[in-house]
């Protein structure tokens, strides 16, 4: 793919998707959408399972290509680019099953995601240079701090799979922190939580947030949806059918027959 020139945004549109389409075979699984995502907002995807939710976050970071429409991120296209470029540039993603590193400890998962923040060279590791200690101890004491952040400091030593389910999606929401995202894309973080541990990270979620950070959010879980969310846009078959305050989608007619279902709709009226 050739490459393409950067456009000008205005300038609180962080993420600009424009007319993206993805085909699996003859199915259309992305139909023409288009978004976007401002500088700072916290921007929710709901809609029924197989409306298109993680396709999109598949297409938006590089990991499925789209057969057309476009990608930029603070004016610059993404199309093209493989998923490590992509979060080269600060657009992050965790995944809807947990991707831990189930037989590394901990703190070794946050050295793995802060690898992209190395400035040392491969044969300055081969020669054991004093800057490659320096540089291993500061990203170390980084580790722990983002451990200290999402609330896993005591478990740094413990292996990744030892970890409750709940706290396994913690530790990959840091891991994606270590890589210092400016836009940050969270797939079903909550799911496997419990009440309590879900009221938690919704705490958290606003620290990530005053932290500059903007997020993407796919997110089953209403509660959490509407307590957190900026504004929310609603899938239905690769289509967008909605896009609107939390106020405005919970009293949307197309969205509440298409995936709220009017029980929620009482009950939040």
């Amino acid at each position: 793919m050739t490459t393409m020139a950067a456009e000008v945004l205005k300038p609180d549109i962080a993420l600009s998707v424009k007319g993206l389409v993805v085909r699996f075979g003859g199915l259309l699984a992305i139909d023409d959408m288009t978004l976007e995502v401002r500088e700072g907002e916290v921007l929710s995807l709901i809609g029924p399972n197989g409306a298109g939710k993680t396709t999109a976050f598949n297409a938006i970071t590089g990991y499925l290509p789209p057969v057309a429409g476009e990608v930029l991120y603070r004016g610059r296209h993404l199309n093209g680019l493989r998923p490590n470029q992509i979060a080269e540039r600060g657009v992050v993603r965790t995944f809807q099953k947990t991707s831990v590193f189930p037989g590394r400890s901990v703190l070794d998962n946050i050295l793995i995601g802060l690898h992209l923040r190395s400035t040392q060279r491969p044969l300055a590791i081969i020669l054991g240079l004093a800057s490659v200690a320096r540089e291993e101890r500061a990203l170390k004491e980084e580790a722990r701090r983002m451990l200290d952040f999402v609330g896993l400091a005591d478990r740094a030593d413990e292996l990744g799979r030892a970890l409750p389910y709940g706290e396994q999606r913690l530790l990959e929401i840091a891991v994606a922190l270590a890589a210092k995202p400016s836009l940050l894309l969270l797939d079903e973080p909550v799911s496997g939580m419990n009440s309590t541990e879900t009221a938690s990270f919704m705490k958290k979620l606003a620290e990530i947030r005053s932290l500059g950070v903007t997020v993407l959010l796919v997110e089953h879980d209403m509660k959490m949806v509407m307590g957190v969310s900026d504004r929310i846009v609603c899938l239905n078959q690769g289509r967008i059918i909605a896009n609107g305050t939390p106020a405005e989608i919970q009293c949307n007619p197309d969205v509440i027959r298409a995936y709220l279902g009017e029980k929620y709709a009482r009950a939040h009226s």
